[in-house]
C-alpha cells in the first residue's frame, strides 16, 4: 500500500499539488429560500436551518519544492545547511475523519503519509523555510497519526454562531458563550498561537517563523504533535484557553517522556477581539511553563572537559516563555500581523527552534484590486536571536535543534524575508510561488545570505 501511495505521489503530485475533497452526511443547507404566490408575487424569504454535519471525510495532499543556488560559507558544521544542498521536496497526504458522537461531542482521526526532506535535512536555519518539512525525513515515506482526539462543546446559552466545516471541524451551530474541552493527540498550534494571516503553511506563508512565533518552544515531537488536554471559555469579545501537554523525552524525537509529573508543558492564552476604525482585530497574550530534562548552556561552557556536550548537564528544570500575537484587518482585502515572543535564554531549546527571542511582522493582500479576489500576496519580515550563554555554547561547537555550524565567532540576528503569491489558476486549482531571503543563518554573520525559491500547487475538488 505504501508503494502505491508513493508511486501516485511521485507521478501525480511531483509538480507540487494538493488534493482535497470532503464527503458529508446529514447536512442541511443554510441558504435563503424564497416562496411565491400563484400570481407571481414574491413573499418574504424563508431562512433554512444552518448546516450541521454528523460526519465528514477529507483528503488533503500537498507537495512542496524548495531550492537554493548556493551561498557564501567559509566553513560548515554538523547542523549547517551546506551550499551544495540545492534542492529538496516534501510530500504529504492526510486523511481526516470527523464523527459526531452525541450532541456537542465529536471524534477526529487523521492518518498521514509523509515522504521527503527539507533543505539541510531540516537544519541550518532557526527560522526554517518549509513548515511542511518534519525534523525527521524519509526517502520511501512513512505513515503517522498526527491527530486522534475527542472534543466536547458545552453551550452556555444565548446568541449562537455557525462554525464552518474544516478538516478538524464539523459544521455546526453553537452558542457563542461556550466551553470547549479537547483531549487526545493534537498539535499545540491547533489551539494556540492562531493568526488569520499567517498560520497555515498549506495556504499562506511557508517559513516556521511566519506560521508560529519561532521563540514559542511549544510541546511537540519530531512530527510536531503531542498528547494533551485543553479547555476554552469563549465569549463574544474574548476567549480564555488553557492546555496541558506531554513533551518528548529528547528533543527531535517521537518518544514521550513518561514522567508526567516531572515532564510537561502548561499554556495559558487570552484572546481579546475588538474593532478599530470599523475593521476587526485580535490581540492574543500567551504564556507557558515547561518542565523538561534539559541542559544548561552556561553549565556546559563553564566545564571545558565536556567539549560542548550539553547532554552531561541535563536535569529536570523549569523554564518559561511568553508571546504577544496581533492581527488586524486594515481593509476588506488587506490585513497585518505581528508576533513578539521570548523564552528563558539560559536553557537549551527542547522542541521547536533554537531562538530565544523573535519578532515577526507582515501583510496579507487579496487580489480584488486586479480582479483576482481568490489570489493572495503575502510579505513578512522575521528576526530571531539567542542569549549570551547560547552564543558561547554555539561558538564552542555546541549543537542545537537546528543550529550548529561548529563555531560562532560573529553572532548576528537571523533575519528572513518571505514573499509569496498564491494564484487561483482555475476554480479548485491554486499555484503558489515563494521566495525567502535568509541573512545570518543560524545566527552566523560569516555565512549567507541564502536565496530560497519554492513552489506549492493546490488542487481542490
Amino acid at each position: 500500500m505504501l508503494n502505491t501511495l508513493r508511486l501516485s505521489f511521485q507521478l501525480g503530485i511531483l509538480s507540487a499539488l494538493s488534493i482535497q475533497f470532503a464527503l458529508t452526511a446529514n447536512a442541511q443547507d443554510n441558504s435563503l429560500q424564497s416562496s411565491s404566490t400563484d400570481d407571481g408575487k414574491t413573499l418574504v424569504p424563508i431562512e433554512k436551518k444552518e448546516e450541521q454535519q454528523n460526519w465528514a471525510i477529507h483528503f488533503d495532499a500537498i507537495e512542496v519544492l524548495q531550492g537554493q543556488p548556493g551561498f557564501h560559507a567559509p566553513y560548515s558544521g554538523t547542523n549547517s545547511l551546506h551550499p551544495g544542498d540545492n534542492f529538496r521536496q516534501t510530500s504529504d497526504a492526510d486523511l481526516f475523519l470527523g464523527v459526531r458522537l452525541w450532541p456537542g461531542a465529536e471524534f477526529y482521526f487523521n492518518g498521514e503519509y509523509y515522504q521527503g526532506f527539507g533543505l539541510g535535512i531540516t537544519h541550518g536555519l532557526a527560522e526554517y523555510p518549509n513548515s511542511m518539512a518534519y525534523k525527521v525525513g524519509k526517502y520511501r515515506g512513512d505513515v503517522n497519526i498526527p491527530h486522534l482526539f475527542i472534543r466536547q462543546i458545552i453551550g452556555l446559552g444565548g446568541e449562537q454562531e455557525q462554525l464552518e466545516a474544516d478538516e478538524l471541524q464539523l459544521a455546526e451551530k453553537v452558542d457563542i458563550s461556550r466551553v470547549t474541552i479537547q483531549v487526545g493527540r493534537m498539535a499545540v498550534t491547533d489551539i494556540f498561537d492562531n493568526n488569520a494571516y499567517a498560520h497555515n503553511p498549506r495556504v499562506d506563508f511557508l517559513n516556521w517563523a511566519a506560521v508560529d512565533a519561532i521563540a514559542f518552544d511549544y510541546a511537540a515531537d519530531a512530527l510536531g504533535y503531542q498528547q494533551g488536554a485543553t479547555i476554552e471559555l469563549n465569549q463574544k469579545a474574548w476567549a480564555l484557553r488553557y492546555g496541558w501537554f506531554t513533551i518528548p523525552v529528547r528533543g527531535n524525537q517521537n518518544a514521550t517522556d513518561g514522567r508526567y509529573l516531572e515532564a510537561w508543558q502548561q499554556i495559558l492564552e487570552l484572546e481579546q477581539r475588538y474593532t478599530l476604525f470599523g475593521h476587526p482585530g485580535k490581540l492574543r497574550l500567551l504564556g507557558y511553563l515547561e518542565r523538561a530534562h534539559m541542559g544548561s548552556y552556561r553549565a556546559t561552557t563553564d566545564e571545558p572537559s565536556l567539549n560542548a556536550d550539553i547532554i552531561a548537564t541535563r536535569r529536570y528544570r523549569l523554564t518559561e516563555g511568553f508571546e504577544i500575537n496581533f492581527e488586524q484587518e486594515i481593509t476588506s482585502d488587506l490585513g497585518a500581523f505581528l508576533r513578539l515572543a521570548a523564552r528563558n535564554p539560559n536553557y537549551e531549546a527542547w522542541q521547536f527552534s533554537d531562538a530565544s527571542r523573535s519578532l515577526e511582522v507582515g501583510l496579507s493582500l487579496k487580489g480584488t484590486a486586479w480582479r483576482r479576489p481568490n489570489d493572495t500576496i503575502g510579505l513578512a519580515e522575521m528576526a530571531a536571536g539567542i542569549g549570551h550563554a547560547a552564543q558561547a555554547y554555539f561558538n564552542a561547537g555546541g549543537l542545537g535543534i537546528l543550529a550548529g555550524d561548529g563555531k560562532l565567532p560573529h553572532y548576528g540576528l537571523e533575519n528572513v524575508v518571505e514573499f509569496y503569491y498564491s494564484c487561483e489558476v482555475h476554480k479548485g486549482i491554486n499555484v503558489t510561488f515563494d521566495y525567502q531571503l535568509a541573512v545570518s543563518p543560524a545566527f552566523n554573520e560569516d555565512r549567507g545570505p541564502i536565496n530560497i525559491l519554492g513552489a506549492r500547487i493546490d488542487l481542490k475538488f
